[in-house]
């Protein structure tokens, strides 16, 4: 899904909005999310009409990252899109732009925790404290609790923010909360809250900010591969800022330094400022999680490669792996297309190949029929899956409060029909890499059993092998006793993207061709 939503007719992928619910995608990544959101010091007055506190003075990081909470906590943003505009627009230096993104993906990683210890210092639940107010108090227990941040700034402007929102009374119940907070240890809170709990799982979501089921998911995959000891280090690499991963598209650009350790079109952002770099690049520099970038080259070099050979990116939006494999096919003088049934998504794919020269064709259609109107004909396919998102919860911070286990149920049958569709695309010989990034067993292996229930047709690969060997240095990759891949933050620093490698009978001689339709 590095690179990025679910949705019943087609999937989206790993990029920045990705796991966007269905029906929303028009209120994140503006900057008039973040305007509009509740920051509440650019209106003159309240909603129910009653004079606003004059506005009083906040550093502009703050209130940088206030608004993006308030703007993804009433409309649903996405932080990850609605943050750089906003830093943009306020015009912040690169010291106060770090402070802002800290604060503002700090207090969304681990709003759980958060919400636990104000309910605490409250004396009610969370929930029943007004919102606005609410994310103040969560920027504030953020820079209380996790950074070094003086208390007398964290509170003193915290309550500007709410007065400046809410008024005078609201004010004074934050100063109260606050103060309250202060007066304990990161450590004692951790205590007292953890204290509460009702069981191991439900104290080690307290502590680890975690929802209970996201972290019984994570155990279960880990389990898989003999490896449940190391869920504690998975949950800290999620709660740990990721480093930005750049991709230089082969033939096209050379990665500079440093060099990521495994795919061989990756590296470090210089700085950790991606912008220059790729505005240089005209394009042909990108950010892209490493391990999205092993999952389109793992398809590349799954077979040689034959002039002539017609290629297929199933879930093509907003084009990163696209890209990618847009590349690696003008290298080898092969035809790749690409499909992606949303319009705004597709012209976002249009927009990611125009560093590449030569046509990709991008279709509009339903990947779930995809295979009906293009059956047999395309010699690679890449299914980038709509998923959870839960191998990507360090970049997409809010994504682990949004998601539940109603989720996964939704999304698996569309992964099957989207994966059943592309197997009966392929030619004799082919090869389809299943890709999601997310670790849930039920969106990883469930998917491809259940596609291939019933099949004869196709053999699995060993994708362990394949990844070995594009990787440039010894990679540690576990197994559940199959030939598919799972990569880890903790393990890899990649996001947890997982791939399958599927190739149809090469002697499978059917007439198909009067099937095909294009």
């Amino acid at each position: 899904m590095s690179g990025d939503q679910p949705r019943r007719d087609q999937p989206g992928r790993d990029q920045p909005g990705r796991d966007q619910p269905r029906g929303r995608q028009s209120r994140g990544g503006t900057q008039r999310d973040v305007r509009s959101s509740g920051g509440g010091a650019r209106n003159p007055q309240h909603r129910d009409g009653r004079p606003r506190e004059p506005r009083r003075t906040v550093q502009p990081a703050r209130q940088v990252a206030y608004d993006v909470l308030r703007a993804v906590s009433e409309s649903d943003a996405y932080a990850n899109l609605i943050l750089p505009p906003a830093i943009a627009e306020a015009r912040l230096d690169a010291q106060d732009a770090a402070l802002a993104t800290e604060l503002a993906y700090g207090t969304l990683r681990r709003r759980g925790t958060y919400d636990a210890i104000i309910a605490a210092a409250a004396d009610r639940p969370a929930d029943q404290i007004d919102p606005a107010v609410l994310d103040a108090l969560r920027l504030a227990t953020h820079q209380l609790l996790a950074t070094r941040v003086a208390s007398h700034a964290a509170v003193n402007e915290s309550v500007n923010l709410v007065a400046a929102a809410q008024g005078r009374g609201a004010s004074s119940f934050a100063n109260a909360v606050l103060r309250r907070i202060s007066r304990e240890t990161p450590g004692e809170w951790e205590q007292r809250i953890e204290d509460s709990a009702r069981s191991d799982d439900e104290r080690l979501a307290l502590r680890s900010a975690h929802p209970v089921w996201v972290i019984r998911a994570l155990r279960r995959a880990l389990a898989a591969e003999g490896r449940s000891d190391e869920l504690d280090a998975l949950l800290d690499a999620d709660n740990a800022s990721p480093e930005v991963t750049l991709v230089a598209l082969p033939g096209l650009a050379q990665p500079g330094e440093p060099r990521r350790p495994y795919a061989p079109t990756a590296y470090g952002s210089p700085g950790g400022d991606p912008h220059r770099v790729i505005s240089a690049s005209g394009g042909t520099v990108r950010v892209q999680d490493e391990g999205s970038q092993l999952v389109a080259l793992a398809l590349a070099e799954a077979a040689p490669i034959r002039a002539g050979e017609r290629w297929l990116d199933l879930c093509a939006g907003p084009g990163g792996k696209t890209a990618l494999l847009a590349s690696i096919a003008r290298e080898h003088d092969v035809a790749l297309e690409a499909n992606e049934v949303v319009p705004t998504r597709a012209r976002l794919v249009r927009n990611a190949l125009r560093a590449v020269p030569g046509d990709v064709v991008v279709h509009e259609e339903d990947g779930r029929s995809f295979g009906d109107t293009h059956r047999a004909v395309f010699d690679r396919i890449l299914v980038d899956a709509p998923c959870t998102g839960l191998g990507a919860l360090r970049r997409r911070p809010e994504a682990r409060w949004r998601k539940t286990p109603a989720d996964v149920a939704e999304l698996v049958p569309l992964q099957v029909e989207l994966l059943t569709s592309a197997l009966d695309a392929l030619a004799p010989g082919g090869i389809v890499a299943y890709a999601t990034c997310s670790p849930h067993l039920a969106e990883t292996t469930g998917v491809v059993s259940e596609a291939l229930r019933g099949r004869t047709d196709i053999t699995e690969l060993d994708a362990r092998a394949v990844i070995a060997g594009v990787a440039e240095s010894p990679i540690d990759l576990g197994t559940d006793g199959s030939g598919r891949v799972q990569l880890w933050p903790h393990r890899h620093g990649t996001d947890a993207m997982f791939l399958a490698l599927l190739q149809r009978d090469s002697t499978d001689t059917r007439d198909v061709s009067a099937e095909e339709g294009d």
